[in-house]
């Protein structure tokens, strides 16, 4: 039984939830460094950190969706809050119980990656369930979220940090772990939509065997791709391209980058209702190839950043306007349908800047050439929205063709025959 009896409140409670997945997301990073010196950890035990908070986030979204059926959404985000919780506030105490710190830091990720898996599956079909009437609008605010969650963590804990040292920051990390602890009372108190038959998981065969789930994965993929491989490697590009301190850098690099998405995804929320989003997910993609092919050819590293910033603002879009394309387009989907989505989404934020790593590598550590093999992301994600379009388009001509065959005058004739027989 909910005390608060607007849905307005879930909605809220939604956005939350997103700033607490950029909380587990972009925390952590800030703080390899002071790891590294702190418990004397490797950098590529500090690295292997990353990897499990996404390994996670992944299995998680793999075995979610059924369980989230019969659990219900309002004990899933409670969980998934109680976890993220649990992961942060673990960051300042579990270290202290290993031996080796390194087992305690795992440990805390592990936790907190949990929670962030389970926001990942709920939040969005929670949002598209809710009674409103502007489906794409309210998704594509409800992702941008995710951005002002992340200038808030970046920024917040990089001020921080620049005025009390680092050696004070489990007081920030207890600061960020009381708002998925917060936002779990709220959960508790906000009416939630109910899980009908089209609100809850369908087969795997049905969703499995529709052509239009598959393109929707593939641009999940080059969404999360084309997001991520500038994202991770902003701090570092202009860290290196413009020698500045590392407080800097994250300004101008991952932090830039955000509020530029979040920006691009409140216009997004603007014009939804105005244009079709096919039309503005294809400019996306056309202006984010663009911002690639600036960083890949700059002659110098400022201009590169405003490539950097153009990706930032382009791929804002992608993520919730593919999501708000498969609501619109696979009937009966459900949860499950976005749990596997989302796996797409987060199977993109892996392999997209690993590539991007190795290529670096492989060029002899330019980066600014590494980040550039980034643009084949939006490249396929253009060419994946126009095979979508034409197959909308020969959908839509057989539709009216058929309505047009029924209402033939010989059909027409046939008909009334019959019903006059009966």
């Amino acid at each position: 039984m909910s005390l608060l009896k607007n849905y307005n409140n879930t909605i809220v409670a939604c956005y939350i939830g997103y700033i607490v997945q950029a909380i587990v997301n972009n925390f952590v990073p800030l703080l390899f460094i002071t790891f590294q010196n702190t418990y004397n950890i490797s950098l590529d035990r500090i690295t292997l950190l990353v990897t499990v908070n996404f390994g996670v986030q992944l299995l998680v979204d793999l075995l979610s969706s059924k369980l989230v059926d019969k659990t219900g959404w309002r004990t899933a985000m409670i969980a998934a809050h109680v976890f993220a919780a649990l992961g942060l506030a673990g960051l300042t105490l579990l270290p202290e119980l290993f031996g080796d710190a390194f087992y305690g830091l795992l440990l805390a990720v592990i936790f907190y990656a949990v929670g962030g898996g389970l926001l990942e599956v709920c939040v969005s079909p929670i949002v598209e369930a809710c009674p409103t009437k502007r489906k794409a609008a309210a998704m594509s605010l409800l992702h941008s979220f995710y951005c002002w969650g992340s200038v808030a963590v970046i920024l917040a804990s990089s001020l921080y940090f620049l005025f009390r040292g680092t050696g004070d920051w489990k007081v920030m990390a207890l600061i960020w772990a009381a708002v998925p602890a917060l936002n779990c009372i709220y959960f508790m108190l906000v009416p939630m939509p109910e899980q009908e038959a089209e609100a809850k998981s369908g087969s795997f065969k049905a969703l499995f065997g529709n052509k239009i789930f598959w393109l929707m994965a593939l641009l999940m993929i080059c969404a999360g791709a084309s997001e991520v491989c500038i994202a991770q490697w902003a701090s570092s590009f202009a860290e290196n391209g413009l020698g500045v301190s590392k407080v800097v850098g994250d300004i101008a690099g991952p932090c830039a980058f955000a509020f530029l998405m979040g920006v691009s995804r409140l216009v997004f929320a603007k014009l939804s209702e105005k244009v079709r989003l096919e039309p503005m997910l294809l400019v996306s993609g056309v202006l984010c190839a663009g911002g690639y092919l600036i960083i890949a050819l700059s002659p110098n590293a400022v201009l590169s950043l405003v490539g950097c910033g153009i990706c930032g603002f382009a791929v804002g879009a992608m993520w919730p306007g593919t999501f708000s394309l498969s609501a619109g387009g696979i009937k009966g989907g459900g949860t499950m349908m976005f749990a596997f989505l989302a796996l797409a989404g987060d199977i993109g934020c892996t392999v997209g800047p690993t590539l991007v790593g190795f290529v670096t590598d492989a060029l002899g550590g330019e980066l600014q050439k590494g980040l550039s093999f980034g643009i084949i992301f939006p490249v396929i994600l253009c060419i994946g929205l126009v095979v979508f379009m034409v197959i909308n388009a020969k959908n839509k001509k057989k539709t009216m063709l058929e309505a047009s065959l029924s209402e033939s005058p010989g059909v027409k004739e046939e008909k009334d025959n019959d019903s006059i027989q009966s």
